[in-house]
């Protein structure tokens, strides 16, 4: 099912922890700040909107870091329930995509909690001092990847928090699968 996120809290601070990566280490998600920000997002590997862009954000997550800002993947989907997003292919949707950044499993979903995450992909985008300046989408590609010309919103707003501190003021929000969440016990 399709969710849609609020829009961008601007100033909420950004909620570290330390969480296992597929790279077989600990990684702290502050850890991955550049000297100008941090893009936190939520994906998974099963669902179409994050397949359908997956080589877009790794693209824009290599672009932004010569903006300074650092890049952080979670899937904190419930993998008994989707296997598919179980961490062992976690690790080969990673490989496969030669992502360049740490992909982290909130096994225990508290992250996606504390985040408030509602779909993937979802993104968080922070200042230098972790403050929220940007929570919209990757660009206007849905379920298909869209045109090869479209405007690269995350990207585009990255770059101006890199170089003003501030997010842009109108954002769309992103779309795509629902987090799924477990049963309550």
């Amino acid at each position: 099912m399709a969710a849609i996120p609020p829009v961008c809290d601007f100033g909420w601070p950004a909620v570290d922890a330390t969480l296992p990566g597929v790279d077989g280490k600990q990684h702290s998600i502050f850890d991955q700040a550049g000297p100008n920000g941090l893009v936190v997002v939520f994906i998974c590997n099963h669902c179409p909107y994050v397949k359908a862009v997956i080589s877009r954000i790794v693209r824009d997550a290599e672009d932004l870091k010569a903006e300074g800002i650092g890049f952080v993947a979670i899937s904190s989907n419930d993998a008994e329930a989707y296997p598919e997003d179980s961490f062992a292919n976690m690790k080969q949707f990673a490989e496969e995509h030669r992502f360049g950044f740490p992909y982290l499993y909130d096994e225990d979903q508290s992250v996606a909690r504390a985040y408030g995450a509602a779909c993937t992909p979802d993104f968080f985008g922070f200042n230098n001092e972790l403050t929220l300046q940007y929570r919209g989408r990757l660009d206007a590609s849905r379920k298909e990847t869209g045109a090869a010309d479209l405007r690269r919103d995350l990207y585009e707003a990255m770059k101006q928090v890199a170089r003003t501190g501030n997010g842009p003021r109108e954002q769309v929000a992103s779309i795509g699968c629902s987090i799924k969440w477990k049963e309550a016990a």
